[in-house]
């Protein structure tokens, strides 16, 4: 049940946050339910714990940033929910607004991405398998 609420709110993040971000003026129902989904998310962690490992073969000082890494997505993911969802109901928060932490969201999830498409293919510990549906494996 976890890893498929994991996996579900993964990828619906992503793409809600494209289509946040993709406009520039996305509508409040749309605002909202990302929040709530990144929320949905970081709250699983939270409960749960996280769902990633740094893998067997991962050494040195990623294996040590790795956790610490993950752990900063998951606080950028929260915060950027909690300033959007507060932006939408007409509340200002201090700190950057809602667009850049999601600006940021967007960047720091394109080098998640790219980092574990490298321990997929280069170190072959099936990182993708961890987030993706069972359906998927086979072509991974």
């Amino acid at each position: 049940m976890r890893r498929r609420a994991t996996i579900a709110l993964h990828w619906l993040n992503l793409l809600l946050l494209l289509f946040v971000l993709g406009d520039g003026g996305a509508t409040a129902w749309l605002s909202l339910l990302y929040a709530a989904c990144a929320l949905g998310m970081c709250a699983l962690a939270l409960v749960f714990g996280l769902m990633s490992g740094p893998g067997p073969k991962l050494e040195g000082a990623l294996r040590i940033l790795h956790p610490w890494f993950h752990r900063a997505l998951y606080a950028l993911l929260g915060w950027g929910a909690v300033v959007l969802a507060a932006e939408t109901l007409g509340h200002t928060l201090p700190g950057p607004a809602a667009r850049q932490l999601l600006l940021s969201l967007l960047a720091a999830s394109a080098i998640h991405a790219v980092f574990n498409l490298w321990r997929h293919t280069a170190l072959g510990d099936g990182a993708l398998r961890r987030i993706t549906p069972r359906r998927i494996h086979p072509i991974l």
